[in-house]
Parts: structure tokens; sequence; C-alpha cells
């Protein structure tokens, strides 16, 4: 009986299906290959292998005959493998062709040490593979777990990134160096991808005696159970025998720096791990020193592409400045040559550290800080995000001043206390019911919500900073009790969450249609014209202001007036002006309107649908002209009847 030690798949498959007709067991083919499946394998990888990892268990002689069935049977003969017999390795029937070893070698070396102690290059020397497990909901964990991969290799690791979808439970013995980086989902809850490993993890308890772990987990204290998930994978390392190399960071969403700080303390923790898994503590300078050494600042990979340069742009800058002592405010106006790729933010430094050190503005990560939002030629953008090319063109002028509906504290710097306090206020943590939770159709837990349910708060809460979506707002500005659309939105996705208890969602649909919520926002099209952030929280809100509409059957000025207009609409077929001020003026309002065109060109038939004017004609000729086409309140007048155009404009199509 063979035994197959490894089995891997070279280029060029041609998705025969050959393969998994003879070994479903170790082959499954894809759309573009074959690939050996992760239940086989010691990584728990599912791919092509050619890594070369060997086959786990028993699995290399329960398959190892019909592998080689396989292999003889491809009829491009990209299957290879290598045999081993009564423990001694044989030679292979093929051996891995060597352009694919360089290449597998190039992207993982393996560390050289030419000087240090005689441990210290002896711990070098050994095995020196490291797991980075991610568990990720919108893919800020997986960013995470490729930059820390790239950091790694400064201390002689040989990283490898884990999706834990799909990792196999049984594999994580084997990795003794182990970090772990997570999210956490809803209230408390794994990430979608991380959720079958962990049921996994907890029906199986393998031991994990030897393994050397840490865990980076990112949050939002907004919640309650503030990074729940990650401290459930460091408690559960822990219970299963694994050893604690660093304690677990906690990250808020702006999780940059607090994982930056982990980064740089755990990464020697764990490189200083040997191949039996025991950590020699007494090398971490030694070890800090090497990474330190290596000069790698920079990273980059799939989740940090690089710079694409372009052409330097030679502009007028026009900066706001502000000072609270003299109570002062003005412009400086500075001629300026800058790359086109630059940020704001790298323009604003540049102008800081050469022209004005008592500039102030906040920084941002580089990544899209939501607090370091400014308008800057009348487009609210994030400083460290936006680039000077996508704002002004040659010989243009740059305009930027603050975000506009907060207090100025100095020059660029805003207030965003009141937004704090909206939210406070807005109670955003979940106070959920008892609920089942949704399953495969083979029993394994998926979660607590429909995947299709998940998407749309997904997409819903797919904002890149509140602050700035909050000064997208008109009213802001001018209304300080008004909670604004940052606040409006996450309490609306709350609303809709099916996780949300019912008491929970009445208390928010009251908060939302009081007189400081939806309501004080004449049109939400101010907000929308801000781009895809505006668009979410438009479409979003005025849903809401539906629901609102619908739940109260109609009632009070503005839905009677909705009701009744969309009555006269679906009745006559006609959409015109006429129609909306008479109901929203009354009469005598209504005369007041004659000579501002409206009624003259109702009154000469250019109606807005084209339908014949007599129709139009009869709300001024008879009233109230029609049975049912004129609301109960033929003499009054709406106030902020702007609010009620604005409605009609987001609700007639409904009718």
């Amino acid at each position: 009986m063979a035994i197959v030690a490894k089995v891997w798949i070279e280029e060029d498959c041609i998705t025969c299906d050959a393969c998994q007709d003879i070994c479903p067991e170790v082959f499954l083919v894809s759309d573009d290959s074959s690939e050996i499946v992760a239940a086989v394998r010691m990584d728990g990888i599912q791919d092509r292998n050619v890594g070369g990892s060997s086959m786990s268990g028993s699995a290399g002689a329960d398959y190892g005959d019909m592998i080689m069935e396989a292999a003889e049977a491809c009829p491009v003969e990209i299957i290879k493998y290598e045999l081993q017999t009564d423990g001694a390795e044989e030679p292979a029937v093929e051996a891995v062709a060597p352009a694919v070893a360089e290449a597998v070698v190039s992207e993982a070396p393996a560390a050289v040490v030419s000087g240090g102690t005689e441990e210290f290059q002896t711990l070098m020397s050994g095995d020196r593979s490291l797991a980075i497990l991610f568990g990720s909901q919108t893919g800020n964990a997986a960013g995470l777990a490729e930059k820390t991969a790239k950091l790694a290799t400064n201390y002689g690791l040989v990283p490898t990134v884990y999706d834990m979808d799909g990792f196999d439970t049984a594999a994580l013995p084997n990795h003794k160096r182990t970090l772990i980086i997570t999210s956490t989902w809803g209230e408390g809850e794994m990430p979608d991808n991380a959720e079958s490993l962990w049921q996994s993890v907890n029906s199986q308890s393998p031991s994990l005696s030897g393994v050397s772990f840490s865990v980076c987990a990112i949050g939002d204290t907004a919640y309650d159970e503030f990074c729940k998930a990650g401290t459930d994978w460091d408690e559960k390392y822990e219970a299963l025998g694994a050893n604690r190399v660093h304690a677990i960071q906690l990250c808020d969403v702006d999780f940059d720096a607090p994982w930056s700080q982990w980064v740089e303390e755990a990464l020697p923790m764990i490189a200083c791990v040997d191949e039996s898994g025991t950590l020699q503590e007494v090398l971490l300078d030694e070890m800090k020193q090497y990474g330190s050494s290596s000069g790698e600042e920079v990273v980059s990979g799939d989740y940090s592409p690089g710079v694409v340069v372009k052409e330097e742009l030679s502009i007028t800058l026009s900066l706001f400045r502000y000072c609270p002592d003299a109570a002062d405010s003005g412009w400086d106006t500075i001629a300026c040559a800058v790359p086109g790729h630059a940020t704001v933010e790298d323009l604003l430094i540049a102008i800081q550290q050469d022209v004005d050190g008592s500039l102030a503005f906040r920084r941002g990560t580089g990544n899209g800080s939501p607090t370091s939002g400014i308008r800057v030629n009348g487009r609210l953008v994030l400083a460290d995000l936006v680039q000077i090319s996508d704002l002004v063109n040659e010989g243009g002028v740059l305009k930027v001043e603050p975000l506009p509906g907060y207090p100025v504290i100095r020059d660029l710097v805003v207030d965003y206390s009141s937004f704090e306090s909206a939210r406070s206020d807005a109670k955003p943590w979940m106070k959920a019911d008892p609920r089942e939770g949704y399953s495969l159709l083979n029993g394994s837990p998926i979660g607590t919500m429909e995947p299709a349910t998940a998407t749309t708060l997904h997409a819903m809460s797919d904002v890149v900073s509140y602050q700035l979506l909050q000064s997208m707002s008109d009213t802001f500005a001018y209304d300080s009790e008004y909670m604004g659309p940052g606040v409006l939105l996450q309490q609306w996705t709350r609303n809709i969450d099916p996780r949300t208890g019912e008491e929970q969602q009445a208390q928010i649909m009251n908060l939302i249609g009081s007189e400081h919520g939806v309501w004080a926002e004449a049109d939400f099209s101010s907000v929308a014209r801000y781009g895809a952030d505006g668009r979410i929280a438009s479409k979003a809100l005025n849903t809401a202001r539906g629901k609102l509409l619908n739940a109260s059957n109609y009632s009070g000025a503005h839905g009677r007036l909705v009701k009744w207009y969309g009555r006269s609409v679906k009745w006559s077929g006609n959409v015109n002006e006429t129609t909306l001020y008479r109901q929203v003026l009354g009469p005598v309002g209504l005369l007041s309107n004659i000579f501002d065109g409206v009624s003259a060109r109702m009154f000469l038939g250019f109606t807005r649908t084209g339908a014949p004017p007599f129709r139009s004609l009869q709300a001024l000729l008879v009233p109230p002209a029609g049975i049912g086409k004129i609301p109960n309140m033929i003499n009054g007048k709406v106030d902020a009847h702007h609010e009620v155009v604005s409605l009609f404009n987001e609700i007639d199509q409904r009718f």
C-alpha cells in the first residue's frame, strides 16, 4: 500500500473533473483549477498546495492509491506527489518545478542571522512559521492581518495569513506561533467568517498545549459587548492550554494606533518562541534590536496599494484662519506647487512645517480618519484621504475652511461635542429581545439574522465618517437642538436591525419622529448632493419618514396633506403646483400667488404632465373641485410648508 506524504497541483489545469471523480476526498475542482482540500492537509488551507504542505493524520495512507490513480488519469499530467514507506521518505515521482520552488521561497524567505549570541542564532535557525488568523466582517481585520504579516518578516518570521472561514480546527495545534486579529459583529458576536471555526473549537476543544498566541480585537465602545469576539478567542486559547505571550489589545473604531502598539510589542515576543513552542523571553532585547535594524517602515501589500504618482500642480491656497484669543478670523493666500497625488493633509502639514507653525488642524491616520473632515471648494472631505488633484486643476484655487455646523476652536479644528452629545442622548446601545439564530441546511449556525438583512444593514451603515455626514445637513448649522443626519442614520439602522427589541424600536421611532428628528430637516437632498455617504443617509432617512407617516395613519398636518395630495394625484392623473399650493396655502393664500407665474401658467394650460388643463382648472373654478379632492382645511395654512414640498417630492411616487 502506497503512503502519500504530500500532493500538489501544478499550473495549466484544464478542470476536467478526472481527479475529483477518482478521489473527491482529496481533490476539488473549482472554476479555475483543481485544489487539494483543507481537511487532508497539515496547514488547513484549500488551494493547489504548491507550498508542499504534508498530508494530515492518516490521509496519506487512506487515499494514497487513489491519489496515484488520479495522477495517472490526469490528461495534462500536472498532479504531483511524494511517497512515504514505513516512515522513510522516498524520492518524489516528479520533483516540484524549480521555478515554483523559487517563487515560494521568495514570498517568505527564511531568516539568515550572521551575528548575535549562540542561543539567538539557534532560535533563528529553527522553524520560523507564524500563523495569523483573522475574523473580519468588513475587511478591517483582514487588512490588519496583511500588514502584520509584512512586519513579521522583520523578526525573521515566515508568516501565513489564514481566513478563519474554512480553517481546519485540527490544524490549530500545529501552529506553535499564532496571532489572532478579529472584529466583533453586532452585540458581541463573531464575524460571519469566524462563526463556523468558533463553533467547531467549542465542540471539539482541541489541546493547544505548546501553542503561543496573542490577540488583537477590534470593536466599538458604543456597544455593551466591546471587543467580545476577541476576548472570547483570548479566553478560549488560554483555556485550551495555549501560552499568552502578550496581553490582548482592545481597539476602538480608530484602531490604527492601538494596533500599531500591539504589533510593536507582540511581534518580538512571538518571534522569541522556538520551534517547540517555548518562549525564550531572555532573547527579547536581542530580538527587538534585530527587528529594528531591518529598516522596514513602509507596509505594503494587497490592502495598502502603492501610490500612483501624479503631475505637480501650481495652485493658490486660500486658507481659513481663526484665532480664539483675538476672536478674529480671516484668510491666508499662499501660492503652492504640490504633487497631484498629495492629500490635502499633506499640504497642510507642509504649510505648518515650512510656512506657519501655528496652523491648527486635525491629523488623520492616512486611511480616512472620521475626525479629519474639512470643507474644500464647497465639498466636505476627509483631509487625510482626498487627493488635491480630485479637487482643483492646474492654476486653480483651493479654498480650505472648517466643517460647517460645528463651533470652530482654532483655524480648521472644530468642536465635535454637539455630535457626541446628541449621539449619547440617543442611547445607541442595543436592547435585544430573546431570539433564535439562523442555520445552514446542515445545521451549522451562521448568525442571528438572515444574510440579506445583514447585507442591507452593512450597506446602510457603510459611512466613512458620521461626523462628516452630520455636517452635510443645511439645518444642522442653524438648529442647535436638531439631532442631525449622522445621529439619525445610526438610530434608523438600529431600529431596522431585527435584533433590536420591540420596546427599543418604539423608543427609537419616537425619537426619530420628534420635533428635532427627521422633520427638522426640510429636504434631505441637501445631504444627498455630497456623494455616496450622503445618498445612503438621504435614502434611509426618507424611508424613516415614510414609516412614520404609515405608522401614524397619515395623521397630523404633514401626514394629512400627503394623504390627500396623493389621492388627488391618483384620481386626477395630474401632478402640478396648483394642487400643491391649494392644499398647502388654502384658497386665500393661493390668491396671493396669482402673480408669481404658477397660477397663470396653470390657467394657460402649461401643466407639468401635459394633461388637459381643464382638470387643473377645476381646483381654481369649482371648489371644492370634486368630492374628496381638497382636504378639510380649506382656510388653513401649514407652517413651514417647504417641509411639505420636500415630502411630496420624496413620497408622491408611492401613490
